[in-house]
């Protein structure tokens, strides 16, 4: 139950912000706004607020603002100045990107509340301090302490977690030798890993060994001004990241089964709604700012497609006819469908191999 909850409380933001975003800009610009709806049709509930209605439908995966006269080439349209083809490409334009634009800024907005109720997470950027060690696991059975510093495994100097992993990791069942400082005294002891499972690269499965640590870290206060400075680097950063990724994808750097769909969605929801509001949060967070990038990629029916029909009717002196954009946008939405589709069976693959 807390899985789903978790799931509906983060999709439903995540959508809200988007619409609101679409729709704010709109009203500010005069556009008549017909109908807001989180989730797409047939209508579960809604009521009406002056001239727009407010639903919510059956099919939670998105959402949309319904403004008057949005196609060039409607029937209905009168060209009154309150409709969205009346307004200049550049108004148009601020409409379209105010979704993505709003996502990116609920992102920021999170980052910078975490970091103001708890200041920054810091740890030893020079050393493997241990500041967790699993129950039952090779650490603990070998005698290593919270704030133990690891030194070497193996012989092999270590300065970070990250480190320390790539070394232990293809020792499955092995014995390593550790070198660690407690207090003055410096000591080696072995520890024979435990058998584990991570995904690599190519989106497989595969099995690793662990020690069972985690680095030492603590929380420290920034402040206002510190808050918004690290809510902003940690938005920015955050979008990198997903260039990054996005970049490694398509060029064949990354698999393509480590790209999540809506069932990561709930199970990572449910997982972060299990260990607390601030984790929760912070999920929504990175969610989000994926939700603004993924949103002005150049993808009919998606924000980024319709501000390039923008682009191509202020060269052209004239919008796409209907049967035009017709037909790029059901190209679009295949694209969107056979993704959904795969992202989801990425899913259960990824379930099934647990």
């Amino acid at each position: 139950m807390t899985t789903i909850l978790a799931f509906i409380f983060v999709l439903g933001l995540l959508i809200f912000v988007h619409e609101l975003g679409h729709f704010i800009v709109a009203k500010r610009v005069g556009i008549k706004v017909e109908k807001f709806s989180l989730g797409f049709p047939p209508k579960l509930i809604g009521f009406r607020i002056g001239e727009t209605e407010y639903c919510i439908s059956v099919i939670p995966l998105g959402g949309y603002v319904k403004m008057a006269g949005e196609n060039p080439d409607d029937t209905q349209s009168t060209g009154a100045p309150y409709e969205f083809m009346s307004k200049t490409p550049l108004q148009r334009a601020a409409v379209i990107s105010a979704g993505p634009i709003m996502n990116y800024v609920t992102a920021f907005v999170i980052y910078f509340a975490l970091f103001l109720i708890h200041g920054d997470l810091m740890y030893d950027k020079g050393k493997v301090v241990i500041g967790v060690i699993g129950d039952d696991s090779p650490a603990q059975i070998a005698g290593l302490q919270v704030d133990d510093v690891i030194l070497s495994v193996n012989g092999t100097k270590v300065t970070s977690i990250t480190e320390l992993s790539g070394i232990v990791s293809p020792k499955i069942g092995q014995e390593v030798t550790i070198e660690y400082q407690r207090g003055s005294v410096i000591d080696t002891i072995g520890a024979v890993t435990a058998l584990d499972s991570a995904m690599n690269m190519n989106g497989q499965m595969e099995h690793v060994g662990r020690i069972g640590v985690g680095q030492k870290t603590w929380w420290e206060p920034v402040g206002f001004l510190g808050s918004v400075k690290r809510g902003a680097e940690r938005t920015w950063n955050m979008g990198l990241l997903i260039f990054d990724f996005l970049w490694r994808l398509v060029s064949g750097q990354v698999s393509p089964k480590l790209i999540g769909g809506p069932l990561f969605i709930a199970e990572f929801s449910g997982e972060a709604a299990r260990q607390g509001a601030s984790t929760l949060f912070e999920f929504i967070a990175m969610l989000s700012v994926n939700l603004a990038i993924l949103n002005v990629l150049p993808i009919p029916v998606l924000d980024g497609g319709h501000l390039v029909f923008l682009v191509i009717e202020s060269i052209r002196r004239r919008p796409l006819s209907l049967k035009q954009r017709a037909l790029v946008q059901q190209v679009g939405l295949a694209f969107l469908v056979m993704l959904i589709m795969f992202v989801t069976y990425n899913d259960i693959a990824r379930w099934i191999a647990k």
